[in-house]
């Protein structure tokens, strides 16, 4: 059995780390990255999970299909299926999802308690990092919800993660053991993402182009570089977007405004322009999904050892 948990979560991780590093890459090319890769690892994370805990018995059976079914459902435009019905009731069928979920999984640790047989700590994994995920989404604090739904697969393949290769010390094992791989996952991605602007700081430094503060935020290329770079135009000025375009939702919507703005700035005789690399969040959440297989929670870490 030990064996055959030990495959399961390597594949697990071996599918977290291969989906993430091609929607990386998707996301990077075109800032594209396809709904069908995330139903299709959510679904993989499903079986895989359901394998793992169905020795339990079909109580945490049950619980897990119902927090992965929860967390699927994300994937899929349903509410798009249902037409004026979905349209007007849609958040409210959500809503009355979520609440029956918690409820359920309260139930069941009420009467049957956590660990064997009863409510898996995966299950309560999941759950949080659905809520967590949502949460942040309605927060503004994830800006699409491409990436909240990379946040939920990423807890639903990889709910709990006990085994980094390098932890510090006993007090940071046991807070990794029980904290939602997904929460580890976005600290540490928070904090590998200071990585950006030291980049960018010693790109300009070796270029003879840096300036404090924007050395750290930026960069300058030609004007003809512009429609074929993504990134943002931040100095000279640019014209202010029209308000259909407030909120391009391509990749090529996002290249039409770039064109745009550089025949603007050419006709000004403006020859190169300050720009800010628009770097995809899941790209950093890649970074922060290795770094916590290898490390757990930096944050806890760090804390420990202070």
């Amino acid at each position: 059995m030990v064996a055959l948990d030990s495959s399961l979560l390597a594949t697990e991780v071996a599918l977290l780390l291969l989906g993430f590093g091609y929607a990386s890459v998707a996301d990077l090319r075109t800032r594209e990255v396809t709904d069908v890769l995330w139903q299709a690892l959510g679904a993989a994370g499903l079986v895989v999970g359901a394998v793992m805990v169905a020795p339990g018995g079909w109580v945490p059976l049950g619980l897990w299909l119902l927090v992965a079914l929860l967390t699927l459902q994300h994937m899929f435009a349903w509410d798009v299926r249902l037409g004026a019905i979905g349209e007007r009731y849609a958040d409210l069928l959500e809503l009355l999802l979520y609440a029956g979920v918690i409820v359920v999984v309260a139930l069941a640790a009420a009467r049957v308690g956590f660990g064997a047989g009863g409510v898996p700590l995966p299950v309560v994994a999941v759950l949080l990092t659905v809520l967590f995920a949502r949460g942040l989404f309605e927060l503004g604090v994830l800006f699409g919800g491409a990436d909240a739904k990379a946040l939920m697969v990423a807890g639903l393949l990889v709910p709990i993660w006990t085994s980094p290769l390098f932890v510090p010390g006993t007090a940071a094992a046991t807070l990794n053991a029980i904290s939602p791989f997904s929460i580890t996952l976005l600290m540490d991605a928070a904090i590998a993402s200071i990585a950006v602007p030291l980049g960018l700081a010693v790109r300009n430094l070796l270029r003879g182009e840096f300036a404090f503060p924007r050395g750290f935020t930026g960069f300058s290329i030609p004007i003809a570089e512009l429609p074929h770079r993504f990134v943002w135009v931040r100095d000279p000025a640019v014209p202010a977007p029209r308000k259909d375009e407030e909120a391009a939702e391509t990749s090529e919507e996002d290249r039409a405004r770039r064109v745009e703005i550089a025949r603007e700035l050419e006709h000004r005789g403006i020859a190169r322009v300050w720009v800010t690399p628009q770097i995809p969040f899941v790209v950093v959440m890649t970074v922060g999904a290795v770094v916590a297989l290898l490390a757990g929670n930096l944050v806890i870490d760090i804390l420990t050892v202070l």
